[in-house]
């Protein structure tokens, strides 16, 4: 068991849960190449190019960006900066794109035949999408509130406890006046 802990890096139970990953993708890709295997083929290729090459510039100059204006420089500039509240902000974000990424073409109403085909008007999609991004940002929101407002609470408590044990402590060696 150490042997492969030291020549995986994790345990066994890792190591079957990603060989479960490994053959349900393995599966779906057969499942998928069965029918048009030329535009799958394309249609991956050009996902790993367009994310490589567009999308993660972009969202990693985004998520630059928006550190940088959430950083405020204390005393020390050399020191880290404070971010709180980046990562309530990443959260929603990140899902809303994925899922914009996922259904754009209905969220957009491009394709012509989903109405045709699936008796659903795709008009539906952009305002639910709205809604979800919305959602999602109101519920990071009030996640934010929550913990930051638990945070200062408690550290308050910390203040009035140490400083109620100075107190104590002056009393006992008679210095306090």
């Amino acid at each position: 068991m150490r042997r492969l802990r030291h020549w995986y890096g994790a345990g066994p139970l890792n190591l079957l849960a990603l060989a479960a990953c490994f053959a349900l993708a393995g599966y779906a890709a057969t499942r998928l190449l069965t029918y048009e295997p030329a535009r799958v083929i394309v249609w991956f290729i050009g996902a790993a190019v367009v994310h490589d090459l567009v999308l993660f510039p972009l969202y990693s100059t985004a998520d630059t960006a928006v550190q940088a204006a959430a950083s405020h420089p204390r005393d020390n500039p050399k020191a880290e900066p404070a971010r709180p509240g980046i990562n309530y902000v990443r959260f929603p974000a990140f899902v809303s794109a994925v899922l914009f990424l996922v259904w754009f073409p209905l969220i957009l109403q491009r394709p012509d035949t989903y109405k045709a085909t699936t008796a659903l008007d795709p008009a539906r999609f952009m305002p639910h999408w709205l809604l979800i991004t919305a959602g999602l940002f109101a519920a990071s929101a009030l996640a934010y509130a929550v913990v930051h407002t638990h945070r200062r609470r408690s550290q308050t408590l910390r203040r009035r406890r140490r400083h109620g044990r100075t107190r104590v402590h002056l009393r006992r060696s008679g210095g306090e006046s």
